[in-house]
């Protein structure tokens, strides 16, 4: 077996992130795949600006409607067996959230899942989004073992945000209804990589608002994971978080496998 190390970043625009050490810093983390989410470019800009990383394969897919917003991209230093984009259902599949790449013994699903907005206005559409892709994943997982990353827009215990009661039922994120369509897919034989090492580990977060100085005093939320499925849970050897990782709202999260 080999060591395969993937990282997971909402770079929060890659046109931007590029001028602040970005390729620094994956140049550091060095993965072997590098999942992106939030890219907020369309397909061609975006493939011109990873072009500055030439040792990686490059798979890019944007909002088809929106400029600028949504948009994910897989580098992958191994060129997959194939690779696809949406999950094949048209309500869904308008703003770039979802890429999959086949590799031999598993699939990589990469996605941003959408926000449930201020004022929960699309809390509705996002119920229907994590039924739809629970599904999905459960059919590529009727296939071969499944490797889930990304922005997940939601924390899945108190242990994962920094002020759980002013937020809970309040905040886009943390509802019930989220929790619930996040424990779904857990329920469905997924693992959160991170709490499966780590399920004690507190102040371990992701995301922190621009405002009020919450990176600075870690007042933060974990809404990026890598859940895998259950078949892989023993070749799991480490999920990491890295916050010191900066250029970005939120930062990497990694995942260490035995392939």
């Amino acid at each position: 077996m080999a060591d395969l190390f993937i990282a997971s970043w909402n770079v929060n625009g890659i046109k931007a992130i590029m001028k602040k050490d970005f390729k620094k810093t994956i140049e550091r983390l060095n993965p072997d795949v590098l999942c992106l989410q939030e890219t907020k470019t369309q397909v061609e800009d975006a493939r011109t600006v990873l072009s500055l990383m030439p040792e990686y394969q490059v798979y890019v897919n944007s909002s088809k409607e929106r400029k600028g917003y949504s948009g994910t991209a897989i580098l992958s230093k191994e060129k997959p067996l194939n690779v696809t984009y949406d999950i094949g259902i048209p309500a869904h599949d308008m703003e770039g959230r979802v890429i999959t790449a086949e590799f031999q013994s598993f699939y990589l699903v990469t996605t941003y899942v959408p926000n449930s907005g201020r004022g929960l206005d699309r809390l509705p559409y996002r119920a229907k989004w994590d039924e739809d892709f629970k599904n999905y994943l459960n059919e590529l997982e009727n296939l071969k073992p499944v490797i889930l990353c990304g922005d997940l827009n939601v924390v899945h215990q108190e242990i994962d945000i920094a002020r759980p009661k002013n937020n809970y039922n309040k905040s886009a994120g943390y509802t019930q209804q989220e929790i619930d369509g996040f424990e779904n897919i857990l329920k469905s034989g997924f693992v959160d990589s991170f709490r499966y090492k780590y399920p004690d580990l507190e102040e371990s977060y992701t995301w922190w608002s621009y405002m009020f100085n919450a990176r600075e005093n870690n007042v933060g939320w974990r809404l990026d994971y890598f859940l895998v499925s259950e078949t892989l849970k023993p070749n799991i050897k480490d999920a990491t978080i890295h916050p010191e990782s900066m250029g970005s709202d939120h930062c990497p999260v990694g995942l260490q496998l035995s392939v």
